[in-house]
């Protein structure tokens, strides 16, 4: 898998310890105009921030068919994968120096799937308000045609740096990107199965996921993307376990929320897989994310464990945990589907 091969990328903070004696506003932009390296999170998915201006951050990914699922389409977590950035970057460039952020929570709602059409995945982050210890922003995440997917919102907490940096150099060159033998992993073509309709209208959900447990199907391109693999599955309750790789770190060496988000996304669709007949699509209606701790990215096994908590006709709600290897809960989520009986994949289309 990706997520096995050497780290690609470095950190800002390491290359450049001047970085934190700058406001957060103007760390953005020494990354927009490549005077800082970029970080593994960017050679790993394409994340960058495209503009930054006190209260506002854009960021995007490229719509890499990395990112679909078995039935072809994307995740709700594609999209938070991206709203995270924007969410936290709004609120990073209303701080002075010597000051850092934590995101705590992640919220959103979707509107429409988004898939490799997408052509890029777009998330414009506004701060709502910035206080002494905490900041709050929403975001709307938009394909490269300008079509609305998702909205978000997000709580950061505020907290002084626990050192006093040393001053940033006057000016810092513009870098040259690193050169290596093979594209980076968003750039090469995906491995993983989509599965054809015929074979989502023959099988329900749970043999699907208890073939993939059992490695008797190819997984989907985003779990071989994110590392992904089922630990154990039953109806209505999945455990999944996810690397705890520094591909997900980003250019301040933290592991990025929305990774995590993405793995509880993923987690959660698996568990409201299993309780689904043949010939029957889903889409995710809401996801919720607690960070709880930060993660240590010490290539050990996050542990994710969801379990559908009530499924209707049409609605099911789910609730996931995500532990590291040591068994300290580092987040929590909740999330909601809508059920479509007999209603391919390929036109699930619209939430609204």
């Amino acid at each position: 898998m990706i997520i096995d091969e050497p780290v690609r990328g470095s950190f800002a903070y390491l290359e450049r310890p001047g970085l934190f004696s700058l406001s957060g506003v103007d760390q953005l932009r020494l990354f927009i105009d490549r005077r800082l390296p970029a970080p593994p999170l960017t050679h790993l998915s394409g994340l960058v921030v495209e503009q930054a201006h006190t209260g506002t951050s854009t960021w995007s990914i490229p719509a890499s068919p990395w990112w679909r699922t078995a039935a072809g389409v994307f995740g709700g977590g594609t999209l938070a994968f991206v709203a995270d950035a924007a969410l936290a970057g709004a609120v990073f460039t209303t701080l002075p120096e010597g000051k850092a952020l934590l995101s705590s929570d992640l919220s959103m709602n979707f509107l429409q799937p988004a898939s490799p059409s997408s052509e890029r995945l777009i998330a414009r982050g506004t701060k709502i308000h910035t206080g002494r210890r905490q900041g709050l922003s929403e975001a709307r995440v938009e394909d490269a045609r300008g079509a609305l997917l998702a909205h978000a919102t997000s709580r950061c907490v505020l907290q002084p740096l626990p050192f006093d940096p040393p001053e940033a150099p006057e000016s810092l060159p513009v870098l040259d990107p690193p050169a290596f033998e093979t594209p980076d992993p968003h750039l090469r073509p995906p491995e993983g199965e989509v599965l054809p309709q015929a074979t989502w209208d023959e099988t329900s959900g749970l043999d699907l996921v208890q073939l993939w447990h059992k490695e008797e199907r190819a997984p989907a391109p985003v779990c071989v993307f994110l590392g992904l693999r089922i630990h154990d599955a039953a109806e209505g309750a999945v455990t999944i376990t996810m690397p705890a790789s520094l591909w997900f770190c980003t250019g301040f060496g933290t592991f990025y929320g929305g990774a995590l988000t993405a793995f509880a996304d993923a987690t959660i669709n698996t568990a409201v897989m299993t309780t689904l007949p043949a010939g029957t699509s889903f889409g995710t209606l809401d996801l919720k994310v607690n960070f709880l701790r930060p993660v240590t990215p010490d290539r050990r096994e996050l542990v994710a464990r969801a379990t559908v908590e009530q499924r209707g006709r049409t609605i099911a709600v789910t609730t996931c945990r995500i532990d590291d290897a040591d068994g300290k809960r580092v987040a929590m989520a909740s999330g909601s589907a809508m059920i479509s009986p007999d209603r391919p994949w390929a036109a699930l289309g619209d939430l609204g």
